[in-house]
């Protein structure tokens, strides 16, 4: 699973050629998330809800590159590094 960000210990990552709503996951000291991106809600899992909030926040700043990102893990292309959260 290609790793695309990390910040504040939270690692953001992809699958290829993974099940749809366009997703990503957001692993965070041994839990796990999966984000839509369309609307940044959970779909499965759970962070604690600090953490959640960061990662909507991020989310939120890169939506275009995670559904280029998307598109791309589904062709079993490269992914592109996303800029942490600050």
């Amino acid at each position: 699973m290609p790793e695309i960000s990390r910040f504040f210990g939270i690692i953001i990552a992809m699958y290829y050629n993974d099940h749809h709503p366009p997703h990503f996951h957001a692993r965070y000291a041994g839990m796990e998330a999966l984000i839509e991106i369309e609307t940044l809600s959970a779909m499965e899992g759970r962070l604690p809800p600090r953490v959640l909030g960061l990662v909507v926040e991020w989310a939120s700043l890169h939506r275009g590159e995670l559904l280029d990102n998307w598109r791309a893990a589904r062709a079993q292309s490269p992914v592109c590094e996303i800029s942490p959260l600050d």
